[in-house]
């Protein structure tokens, strides 16, 4: 039984996908800090129900807190590393810049560390889309050299990147770095805008539209999400012998066992019919509240998921109006509405 080991297990994606694993025989060892970020509660009844199965185990700990992150992994020595874990949010960093550097810049080279005295068969890290910044042309590829990130945020996660480029290169540690796209569905964040959205059109309160609705997005489904990062366990990188070995299309490293891949579902939402989509499922019309541009933001996203594709024969495809009516169903029957 291989064992894998995620950091971030109670957040939304970790959750996710830790119960995939454990649905197709994996051991899963869950590792999160717990913080209050969000609604603690919601981490918690995460972590319950994967305790409901045999073959998940979990700690807490901060990802700062080498010692007791390292002591879980050897513990545990697990064949693969998710690396999910991270300080979120692409608003927040304007307001709490020093917990992205502690979480995404020392927190990610603590579990980098971990993974290269392991020798893991295979390091998977999450990026984000924010990393392409203020890059224009689209869809977005990860060939693309995107080297002016708007926050820290996407700075820390660029960094992310280059960090474990490094250590893929002098460890041969096989590593892929994923860029979500605007991932939603059932157990999603808080502070995302779906969530957002539907809690304040079911309780009559206005919902802040930024850039006055001109917004578009890459929203990607999150089962679709961790089927991805699931096919992504088993296409381990391996150092080309030389750069002519690498296919077009691929993000392979001519130097590392490393690559980088988009996953996202290659579609454009506009913000104004993403939200009118909620207001259908919730049967009710927002009160929109309209507002600028908000600093560090972008007005479009749009994922090239060709490699993803060539790599898995997969591709993200969740309808966004079936997706939103998904978690509006999960909305109100957590919250009871």
């Amino acid at each position: 039984m291989r064992t894998v080991l995620i950091t971030g297990s109670a957040g939304f994606i970790g959750y996710h996908l830790a119960q995939l694993l454990l649905d197709e025989g994996f051991r899963v060892v869950g590792y999160d800090g717990m913080t209050d970020y969000y609604d603690v509660r919601l981490k918690e009844r995460r972590h319950q129900m994967l305790l409901q199965n045999a073959n998940f185990t979990c700690a807490q700990g901060m990802l700062e807190d080498f010692d007791t992150l390292h002591t879980l992994a050897m513990r545990e020595e697990p064949d693969v590393i998710v690396h999910l874990a991270a300080q979120a949010g692409v608003r927040y960093s304007l307001e709490n810049p020093r917990a992205y550097v502690d979480a995404n810049l020392v927190g990610a080279f603590n579990v980098m560390e971990c993974a290269r005295e392991l020798g893991v068969d295979h390091l998977l890290m999450a990026s984000t889309s924010s990393v392409y910044g203020a890059n224009t042309e689209m869809p977005f590829d990860e060939r693309e050299k995107c080297d002016t990130q708007l926050t820290l945020y996407a700075a820390t996660k660029k960094a992310n990147e280059a960090m474990a480029h490094s250590y893929a290169h002098l460890w041969n540690l096989p590593t892929t770095m994923f860029r979500f796209f605007t991932v939603y569905g059932p157990w999603g964040r808080p502070d995302m805008a779906l969530f957002k959205f539907t809690r304040g059109i079911l309780e009559g309160t206005p919902i802040d539209i930024y850039n006055n609705g001109e917004m578009f997005r890459d929203f990607t489904y999150v089962t679709d999400l961790v089927r991805a990062i699931r096919l992504l366990i088993d296409k381990a990188p391996v150092r080309p012998e030389t750069p002519d070995d690498i296919p077009e299309w691929d993000s392979l490293s001519p130097a590392a066992p490393w690559r980088v891949a988009n996953i996202g579902n290659s579609d454009t939402v506009k913000l104004m019919d993403f939200v009118t989509a909620i207001e259908s499922e919730c049967g009710r019309e927002a009160v929109k509240n309209f507002m600028p541009m908000q600093k560090g933001d972008v007005p479009a996203t749009y994922a090239d998921a060709t490699l993803l594709r060539e790599l898995t024969g997969y591709t993200p495809q969740t309808d966004v109006r079936k997706g939103i009516g998904k978690f509006v169903a999960w909305y109100r029957d957590y919250y009871g509405v």
